[in-house]
């Protein structure tokens, strides 16, 4: 199941049902754990072939020595006691074969790959009877394979047999909008276990973190969270440090609830791109509600500069003299230098140390 609806996410959702329709070989690529495997079953069960098998093949684990045995099979030798089977080819007809990892074959791997590509002709080991097989070809890998190619490392043919179409799959970090939904997937995964939900500071330190191993990745954490949470919620103290480190940091503006629901508003409104309609309806709150949020950090954002200001302009006069007046009122953004805007900028912060009051200084 693929869960998002982020842009990039909609964006492969239709990319896939359109090349679903196709016969065409596709190549998969994307960071380790975004779900490469998932495009390539959604490509399947969106496809004429849906009734047919769907066939993973992990490439990196198969040695030169296996290789054929695997994807072409063995032929029955009574008289040697081998004991014939079918390869991945063959159990994949009319059906959907997975090349998992693809830029990790071997040579001399990509060079009888590439001849069974040509014509879908396979022929077992030991035997002399080619079989023709109906296989559509779905190749995944961690690496931009084009740049494996240009690096000498992966056949070009090949590349070009195999990238019939291009899909990418975007990384977790790079549709963050879809962390709640698939935490709350992972987390209904897990109800018969524990039945918890995440807390609003647990649900931003997993938004605000950069998920090297993507939703792989996530969903380890989320399990890890639940079986450690004690009470009705998950907690940011529940979460493995990695993901509580430098990351929580950066984003905590205060240490309010309101001040956690206003970081989160403004994260689901960025990856909304600015449509607050939409981020209205990602968080189901009303419009007033994300309206007085994003006001509120406003606010809060103008009362410390103005603080910072007054004080700052407090250090400045503190050795008096009107000579110091225009440089107090430019901090306070006062651009003629009137005396009544640092008269103001003074009171607010409490006065110059060890003076009565600002008319002192003016």
């Amino acid at each position: 199941m693929m869960i998002g609806q982020s842009a990039p996410m909609r964006d492969l959702k239709s990319r896939i049902g359109q090349v679903a329709t196709t016969h065409f070989t596709v190549l998969v690529e994307g960071e380790s754990g975004a779900g490469k495997e998932l495009v390539a079953r959604a490509l399947h069960d969106a496809s004429e072939r849906r009734s047919g098998p769907f066939v993973p093949v992990n490439c990196a684990a198969l040695v030169d020595s296996l290789l054929e045995p695997e994807l072409f099979g063995i032929e029955d030798r009574t008289a040697t006691g081998v004991r014939g089977r079918r390869g991945k080819f063959e159990l994949a007809d009319h059906g959907t074969l997975f090349l998992d990892e693809v830029a990790d074959l071997s040579a001399a791997a990509q060079a009888k790959l590439l001849r069974v590509l040509q014509d879908f002709v396979v022929e077992r080991v030991g035997g002399q009877v080619l079989h023709q097989v109906d296989v559509r070809v779905v190749a995944a890998t961690n690496r931009r394979l084009r740049e494996v190619v240009e690096a000498g490392r992966f056949r070009a043919d090949l590349y070009y047999r195999i990238a019939g179409v291009e899909l990418r799959v975007p990384s977790l970090r790079d549709r963050r909008q879809d962390i709640p939904l698939l935490v709350e997937h992972f987390r209904g995964r897990l109800r018969r276990t524990r039945h918890v939900s995440f807390s609003t500071p647990a649900m931003e330190a997993l938004i605000a973190y950069h998920w090297p191993g993507n939703v792989r990745q996530l969903a380890r954490v989320v399990e890890h969270a639940v079986a450690l949470s004690t009470g009705s919620e998950v907690a940011v103290a529940d979460l493995p440090t990695d993901v509580t480190g430098k990351e929580l940091a950066d984003v905590v503006e205060d240490g309010t609830l309101r001040g956690w629901s206003r970081r989160y508003a403004k994260l689901v409104l960025d990856r909304c791109d600015g449509n607050k309609r939409r981020a209205c309806d990602v968080l189901d709150i009303s419009y007033h509600t994300l309206q007085s949020l994003l006001d509120a950090g406003e606010d809060a954002a103008k009362g410390r500069t103005r603080s910072r200001s007054g004080t700052e302009a407090t250090a400045l006069c503190e050795e008096g003299g009107t000579e110091r007046l225009q440089a107090c009122a430019s901090m306070v953004g006062i651009a003629d230098g009137r005396t009544a805007g640092v008269t103001d900028a003074l009171r607010s912060a409490g006065g110059p140390p060890g003076m009565p009051g600002t008319e002192r200084v003016l």
